[in-house]
Parts: structure tokens; sequence; C-alpha cells
């Protein structure tokens, strides 16, 4: 080995020392980011967990696995059957949240978030979704979903009561029927619909019916009530004349003199023509007057 050579593997006997130097330096920091905690492993072993932010370890002796404590969903997609044992496809999701503090009793029990919903969350979820639906008619399931859910939801509250998680927000995203079910239900919901159509017609009709007997008795009313109007007209005006004449009657009776200025007001100055005795004849004078 010439001298060139041996200057070569010193100084690279050198650089080893700082290399390692400055990897130890870099695997010496770590940070959480939000909706995570930081589990610290040594050699293996789950030691404690740490918050979001800037934290430090013993190089190489130490890793760290991240355990995201945000809500996280889960879909499924399941066959089932209804109360009158038709089968159905149903596909449903829940979200579920891991109880912060809980994280590294989560991860020394199931390893991590994946190992838990495979082996816990998902089996609990599918039984629960099984075990209600058949609870339900097909029409139950299409037009009130969330009766559905929230049997899932308190089936399915019960399974994971003991686990360091909370699952809520339970939906069922789809639900797949037979086709002459479908079909069944178009018709019968036709059928509704014209029936509806014709009742809506009948009820119509019956309106306008009553609004042509409601006319036609306002306007009876109405002749009704001119007919009484003109007949008390007719009652005051005779009874007015009636009193009319009793009060005249009365001061003829009272005042003979009326009598006289009666026949003064209405005589027309002229005496009469003839006059006539008893048992005479009466000449009339029937020559033309010059």
């Amino acid at each position: 080995m010439n001298i060139k050579e041996k200057l070569t593997a010193l100084n690279a006997a050198k650089a080893i020392p700082l290399v390692l130097a400055i990897i130890a330096v870099l695997n010496s920091y770590y940070i959480v980011i939000e909706g995570h905690v930081g589990v610290i492993k040594r050699f293996g072993e789950a030691m404690h967990q740490e918050n979001p932010g800037l934290h430090f370890k013993i190089p190489f002796i130490e890793t760290v696995e991240m355990i995201e404590v945000r809500t996280r969903k889960n879909a499924e997609k399941m066959a089932s059957s209804t109360k009158e044992q038709m089968p159905v496809t149903i596909e449903v999701s829940v979200n579920w949240t891991v109880n912060k503090e809980a994280a590294l009793d989560l991860f020394k029990k199931y390893g991590g978030l994946t190992q838990f919903e495979q082996r816990i969350l998902d089996p609990r979820f599918r039984s629960a979704t099984k075990d209600t639906i058949p609870q339900f008619e097909a029409e139950q399931l299409i037009q009130d979903r969330a009766s559905a859910i929230q049997g899932i939801e308190r089936r399915l509250a019960e399974e994971m009561g003991g686990f360091p998680v909370v699952v809520d927000n339970i939906q069922i995203e789809n639900i797949v029927l037979p086709q002459k079910y479908i079909n069944s239900i178009e018709i019968k919901q036709t059928e509704k619909n014209l029936a509806a159509a014709e009742e809506h017609k009948l009820e119509r009709q019956r309106l306008e019916a009553l609004r042509a007997v409601n006319t036609a008795d306002a306007k009876a009313k109405g002749i009704l009530k001119v007919a009484e109007a003109e007949a008390q007209s007719i009652l005051l005006k005779g009874k007015a004349e009636a009193q009319a004449i009793e009060a005249k009657a009365k001061a003829l009776k009272n005042n003979p003199l009326i009598v006289k200025l009666t026949e003064a007001q209405a005589w027309d100055g002229k005496l009469p023509s003839t006059m006539m005795g008893d048992g005479a004849m009466p000449i009339m004078d029937i020559r033309g007057k010059k």
C-alpha cells in the first residue's frame, strides 16, 4: 500500500465517526404531527406515548410508531336478509375514533390501528349489522333507514363498550334488493299515486258541489230577505194608513164642524141644477141652446 492509499484509508477512518455522529443526531429527534400521538418503542417494547410536537429519543435504540387519533371511517358491504326472508345486499359505514389517552394501551394489546380494525372493529360491525337488518321488512328499510341505523348503533355500542374507542355516525350507504321486489314496489307506488289522484278528484268534485249548494243557499236566503223586507214594508205602510184613517175618524167624530169644513173645501162653487120634492119627476130641458 503506497502513501496515497494510506492517507485515503486514514481519512476514511476519521470520517466514519463523523458520519455516525451525524446519523445519531438525525435519529435523536422526531416530530409528532397533529391528529396523532407517538408511541415510543425501545427494542420493540412500547414504553410511553407523546403528543404532537418536537421530541427527542435515544438513537438506534428507540423508534416511534404514529397512532392516528382523528376520526376514521370504515365501510362494509355484506349480504343479509330482511324480516320476510328476502335477500338483500347492504353497504354500511361507521366513524370511529381512538381515545387519545388510551393509544398506548391499544398499541400494546392490538399492535396498531389496522390490526384493531381487522380483529376487533370490523367483525363486530358486521355482526351488529347482520343482527339488526333481519328485524326490518324490505319496505321499512327503504322508507325508514333511521330506525335501522339506530338499531345498528345500539348493538355496536354494546359490542364495543370495553374498548378504548368511540364509534358513531353509522350510515346505510346503499340497499340492493331483488329486481322483482323493486318492480312490485314501483307498481304498488303507481297504484297509490293513481288512488291518491282519484281521491283528490273526488274531493274536488265534492267541494265544487258544496260550493254550488252554498251559492244556491245564499241566493235563496237573499231572495227570502228581499221578500221579508217587502212584506215588512207593506205591513208598515198598511199599519200607517190604518192609523191615519183611525185618527181621522176620531177627529171627525169629536168635531162635526170638520165635516162641514171638508164639504166646503170640496164644493166647486156651483148650485144644483135640479130640485125635486117628494114624488116629483124630474124635467130635463133637451132643447138646443142658441
